[in-house]
C-alpha cells in the first residue's frame, strides 16, 4: 500500500529539486547591472513622454470582447454538428434557441452602436440654450444676451 504512493512522492521530490536547482543556477549566473535605463518604467528603449493618464479609446476593448463572445459561442456549433443526426429534433430545437439568443445579443450590440468603429461626436449646447433649459427668467436671459 505504501509503495503505491512512493511513485507520487518521488515525482514530487524530483519536481521540487528541479525547481530549487533552477532558482539556484539563475541566481548564480545572472548579471547585476543596475543602470538608469533599468529604473525607468519601460525597458523598451523608448523615453516616456508626457502624462501617463491619457484618454484612451475603449473601442478597441469593446470590439475585441464582442468578437470573442461570438467567436467562442460559434465553437459550440461544431460538436453539435457532429452529433446532430444521433440526437435528433431535440438538438435542432436547442440549437435554434441558442442561435436565437446569439442573434438577440447581436441585435442589441448593433442597436447600441457598438459595432460602429467611428462614432458621431455629440454636439455641445451653447450657453443660451443651456440657460433656457434651466428655466431661467426671461429678464436674466435678456441681460445675458445683451452682455
Amino acid at each position: 500500500m505504501l509503495f503505491d504512493f512512493a511513485n507520487i512522492f518521488i515525482f514530487l521530490v524530483a519536481g521540487i529539486v528541479f525547481i530549487l536547482l533552477n532558482i539556484l543556477i539563475s541566481s548564480v549566473a545572472q548579471t547585476r547591472l543596475f543602470t538608469q535605463e533599468k529604473s525607468i518604467a519601460y525597458e523598451c528603449g523608448e523615453e516616456p513622454i508626457g502624462d501617463t493618464r491619457i484618454k484612451f479609446n475603449t473601442r478597441f476593448y469593446v470590439i475585441a470582447l464582442i468578437f470573442l463572445i461570438f467567436d467562442v459561442e460559434t465553437v459550440f456549433l461544431f460538436p453539435w454538428a457532429v452529433v446532430y443526426r444521433e440526437i435528433g429534433m431535440l438538438a435542432f430545437v436547442e440549437m435554434l434557441i441558442f442561435i436565437l439568443i446569439l442573434l438577440v445579443g447581436l441585435a442589441y450590440v448593433w442597436a447600441k452602436g457598438d459595432l460602429e468603429w467611428v462614432r458621431k461626436i455629440q454636439s455641445v449646447p451653447n450657453d443660451n440654450n443651456d440657460l433656457e433649459s434651466r428655466n431661467v427668467s426671461s429678464s436674466a436671459l435678456e441681460v445675458q444676451r445683451q452682455s
